[in-house]
């Protein structure tokens, strides 16, 4: 016999928080972790016994199992997905299908590094690989880092398109000029496009600023479903539509240095949420370079290929600009302890929500945002999640 089929639950971001970030030498990747989480869960209001579910990565030899044991969590759901800064936003549409399908009901997200401080005390060093086992040991002998790919691709994008590196360092200013509006961002004093040109070359056409701070810090979100925003302490944000997408790992099988994986992630988590990309109130992009700001502003269809970087130089993505971007100051400016996808929906919700002090978004009408995106990448454009947002 045909079983009913069951509706699906709707599914909120009910907590989020950080941990202390920027310089923070006396804690462990654990402590940021928990600290992270334990904010994330008195911002919901929900105690830990309802958290069912648990997903990290990037810690432990059997990640998440041993942070779920460090916070004293025994999830009856688990996800591990490691697919680089994309991690987070893959994992958040996991996750709410797996609460909208009834299988879990609340499910924490959380992450925690301490990339600064270890080198800083001599724990690691600079890595300028991922590795050279499996296809990549096709590229590693020659020398083609992870920031090489970036740049290789940026340059691809100014000749194809005539982006210059003048519009690319737009990027990086208005990111600092958000995060001056942001006291927990660890750069906050204003930069020109002068200072960015002018800095150390690191990959051409990638001087230091063109480049992603490295910090230290942790952040944690929380997924619910609808029965449970009754006892929450604040206001849901909704889960409106979700999208992922991979596309390559080596460069000779990347059919358009142009395009990211966003393309496709993008266009999915729009559809699935029944909204336009021009209805967009504020948007967090993974900016590890500021390439990436530009072509996922591209690829997300908030202006056409090639114009990125005409969008970008008007101001676009200010706090007071026609698409608001990183309000926070991103990785460019704010934080970026390695994973920072999961920072990316934290700024989403607080924006949302009303509760990014200066930095807060406002529509022309005076209203909060309604709509925000969260689009995280991973690798050197190897893969995306992309998740639309929702207030009321």
């Amino acid at each position: 016999m045909t079983q009913p089929q069951r509706k699906a639950r709707k599914v909120a971001v009910v907590g989020v928080s950080l941990s202390d970030c920027g310089r923070v030498d006396e804690a462990t990747p654990y402590a940021l972790h928990a600290q992270a989480a334990r904010r994330a869960l008195a911002d919901s209001g929900l105690t830990r016994e309802v958290v069912d579910g648990f997903a990290s990565a990037g810690l432990g030899t059997l990640a998440p199992i041993e942070v779920a044991e460090y916070l004293g969590l025994q999830p009856t759901w688990v996800d591990s997905t490691s697919v680089g800064g994309s991690t987070w936003e893959v994992m958040a549409a996991h996750a709410a299908d797996a609460i909208a399908a009834g299988h879990a009901n609340a499910v924490l997200l959380v992450y925690g590094s301490t990339a600064r401080a270890d080198i800083k005390a001599g724990r690691r060093t600079g890595n300028l690989s991922f590795g050279a086992r499996g296809p990549l040991q096709f590229e590693v002998p020659y020398g083609h880092s992870l920031i090489a790919k970036y740049a290789m691709a940026a340059r691809r994008h100014m000749i194809e398109y005539g982006t210059t590196i003048e519009q690319l360092a737009s990027v990086a200013v208005q990111a600092r000029a958000n995060a001056a509006l942001n006291p927990d961002a660890m750069f906050r004093d204003p930069i020109t496009v002068e200072d960015v040109l002018s800095g150390p070359m690191i990959a051409d056409p990638f001087t230091k600023l063109h480049c992603c701070i490295r910090s230290d810090g942790g952040a944690a979100v929380l997924l619910a479903a609808e029965e449970y925003v009754r006892d929450c302490r604040t206001p849901p944000v909704w889960i409106l539509g979700t999208g992922e997408h991979v596309s390559h790992t080596t460069m000779s099988e990347w059919p358009d240095f142009t395009v990211s994986p966003a393309a496709v992630s993008g266009k999915l988590a729009f559809a699935r949420a029944g909204v336009r990309p021009e209805e967009v109130d504020v948007a967090q992009l993974y900016d590890a370079f500021t390439y990436m700001t530009l072509v996922t502003l591209e690829d997300l269809g908030f202006c056409k290929k090639g114009e990125g970087g005409a969008f970008a130089e008007k101001g676009r993505l200010l706090v007071g600009g026609d698409l608001p971007v990183n309000t926070d100051g991103g990785g460019l400016s704010a934080q970026h302890p390695g994973m920072r996808g999961l920072f990316l929906l934290v700024e989403a919700v607080r924006q949302l929500r009303g509760e990014a002090g200066a930095r807060q978004v406002r529509r022309r009408d005076g209203e909060l945002p309604r709509l925000a995106v969260a689009s995280g990448t991973g690798g050197w454009f190897c893969s995306s999640g992309t998740v639309v947002l929702g207030r009321g």
